[in-house]
């Protein structure tokens, strides 16, 4: 079989690696604001007379600081691409695909569709972890993924076309046998 990117999968094949991605293009209005932030320190370090000292240095070290937190903060969470083959699963964020997560498909109990992932449920955009609920990659509102570990820990993944990625991930899980140990 080969491989159908974005998630287009006939509803009852199994390819060799299925792969699926979301984006949140508002992400690069943010992206904009840090770019912004940065062109306003480098103004500032250029048309200046430096008479001013120190509050002049802070001022452009923090607007370019600031800039670039902002600039690659957002541009690590513009989208996220999840890759599902025989073994793993593995979620890559942004355009050098860090963070990056690979996880074990022995490591999985289970995996849920959930049709509606929001950034508010889990406190905002990207690589979020909250004690009750879990872990999380959140480029945009909707559907998404939920991987049951076995040790009782959860991980959600926003991703176009989720039902087709839980449908491979259950496809290709192997169910523990009572009392054997966690890989």
């Amino acid at each position: 079989m080969r491989d159908h990117p974005h998630g287009e999968n006939a509803p009852h094949s199994h390819p060799d690696v299925w792969t699926g991605r979301a984006t949140n293009r508002v992400q690069w209005l943010l992206a904009l604001g840090g770019a912004a932030c940065m062109a306003l320190g480098i103004e500032l370090a250029v048309d200046s007379a430096w008479t001013s000292g120190a509050p002049l240095v802070m001022a452009v070290v923090g607007c370019i600081a600031a800039g670039l937190l902002v600039l690659f903060g957002t541009l690590a969470f513009v989208h996220v691409a999840l890759r599902v083959d025989d073994e793993h699963l593995e979620v890559r964020c942004g355009h050098i695909g860090l963070p990056r997560r690979r996880i074990p498909l022995s490591h999985v109990a289970g995996a849920t569709y959930i049709p509606h992932v929001t950034p508010r449920h889990w406190g905002g955009w990207g690589y979020r972890w909250r004690p009750e609920k879990g872990t999380a990659v959140v480029v945009r509102r909707g559907e998404g993924v939920v991987l049951e570990m076995w040790d009782g820990h959860t991980f959600t993944v926003t991703v176009d076309d989720a039902e087709a990625a839980v449908q491979v991930i259950q496809a290709r899980l192997r169910p523990r046998k009572p009392g054997a140990p966690a890989h």
